[in-house]
């Protein structure tokens, strides 16, 4: 379905959404209901009939992420379909050995739901699970509001351009609007790449690989691994059960997520049997043997992040559009929910009806939306200088680096605040 847009002329807020994904559905989805009188389309480049739900890409939920979906009515409907995993534990360490580390085993963080008091960490979900039930909410939406609501596939958007009260929108023809949201960011390797002072760009020079792996049956249910490695960070994320290859057994899987680095690749030159072997080798002793893995697939890693989130005054950009991390931490979609929480929180303060005066509407968007930033910033810079540190010095082979990294390790695990810390922020963000 594919409708046409609402009218923007009239004095009620205008927001133009740019990509259906989860982060701008998500935003479409709760505008919709937190500004009542707004016209909001929501753009996207994919045709209408393409089937989302079968887009097998993994997206791990923080906590707080998954609240988010509880109070829009998606979780229920999502969790309903068996095709989630809850996370009730997080095992991070290192390959390297900690020289220094008085006990007989080598220091591991254990951060466990249980311990934190709450009933799971987060979850691990497909990407078209979570985004067919979205699209299906937001086409309702628009049905049951077409003088307000519209969707628009099959439209990619050119370009935006400032004027005078607003943005043009130029998809196919030129409309105005009095926002517009970038929630369409695509992967590092497929984006032109930011110039200091307008953001900032690095490339990683590693590679993920990533695919799904049949863990043994004897491995803990429900538990995230990150584990260090000198060619780079290696994580398994909890799936539901089912099989990893075609005619396999079906049992305990989790998603992979290897890096390593581009000029040292491990990885490339090996048949499937051989990756098993070098794989098992990696984690540590709790994952348990690992049993099949999947075919892998390659993406290039690096750091691509806008230094603000608002451009022109009437710009916004949000999760990936606003900035692109390595997966080390697996907080990207978590960003883009916590910026749709903060900007729809910011438009609410302000009171948008019957507001036909330019000027004085012009001047409630920037306070709404400098407000917004403001807010967000200590979050996401704080996760960029987070991500981009573990990226670059979990890889340097110095023995003495990665005596450091593991007493650093212990230290968390011994220091019951430190954890918990660790733990809020990995479900809440920075607050």
């Amino acid at each position: 379905m594919t409708s046409h847009a609402p009218d923007t002329s009239s004095p009620e807020l205008s927001l133009a959404i740019i990509g259906a994904g989860p982060a701008g559905l998500s935003l479409a989805l709760q505008a919709a209901r937190a500004l009542p009188t707004a016209r909001i389309t929501v753009f996207d480049a994919r045709p209408a009939d393409k089937d989302v739900s079968t887009d097998a890409r993994t997206l791990a939920l923080s906590q707080g992420t998954v609240q988010e979906l509880h109070r829009m009515g998606i979780w229920d409907p999502i969790d309903a379909t068996g095709h989630t995993a809850p996370i009730r534990a997080v095992h991070v360490s290192q390959q390297q050995p900690t020289v220094l580390w008085p006990g007989k085993e080598q220091p591991v963080v254990r951060i466990s739901a249980a311990e934190q008091r709450v009933p799971q960490l987060g979850a691990v979900v497909s990407y078209g699970t979570l985004v067919a039930p979205l699209q299906a909410a937001w086409l309702r939406a628009v049905n049951a509001d077409e003088h307000r609501l519209a969707m628009r596939f099959s439209t990619p958007v050119r370009g935006l351009k400032p004027v005078e009260g607003g943005v043009e929108i130029d998809a196919d023809i030129a409309e105005r609007y009095d926002m517009a949201v970038v929630a369409e960011g695509g992967v590092f390797a497929d984006q032109p790449k930011l110039n200091w002072p307008e953001g900032v760009s690095r490339d990683y020079e590693q590679t993920a690989w990533v695919g799904q792996v049949l863990l043994d049956e004897h491995s803990p249910e429900g538990t995230a691994y990150e584990r260090f490695t000198p060619s780079g960070p290696a994580a398994l994320l909890p799936l539901p059960p089912g099989q990893v290859t075609p005619g396999g057994p079906i049992g305990r899987r989790a998603a992979l997520v290897w890096c390593v680095q581009q000029g040292d690749d491990p990885v490339r030159e090996l048949n499937d049997t051989q990756r098993l072997t070098l794989l098992n080798t990696l984690f540590h002793s709790d994952v348990g043997t690992i049993r099949q893995m999947s075919a892998l697939k390659a993406f290039p890693l690096g750091l691509n992040a806008h230094t603000r989130l608002v451009s022109d005054g009437v710009v916004v950009r949000i999760g990936n559009a606003a900035q692109t991390l390595h997966p080390v931490a697996g907080q990207g979609f978590n960003l883009g929910m916590r910026d749709v929480h903060e900007l729809l929180a910011a438009l609410k303060r302000e009171s948008w009806s019957n507001q036909d005066d330019a000027d004085a509407r012009r001047n409630q968007l920037q306070r709404a939306l400098g407000q917004f930033e403001r807010k967000r910033q200590p979050d996401r810079l704080a996760l960029v200088a987070a991500t981009d540190f573990l990226a670059r010095t979990f890889t340097q082979p110095a023995p003495i680096l990665a005596t450091l990294r593991g007493l650093g390790l212990g230290a968390i695990q011994t220091f019951s605040p430190a954890k918990h810390l660790l733990a809020h922020t990995m479900m809440f963000g920075v607050r």
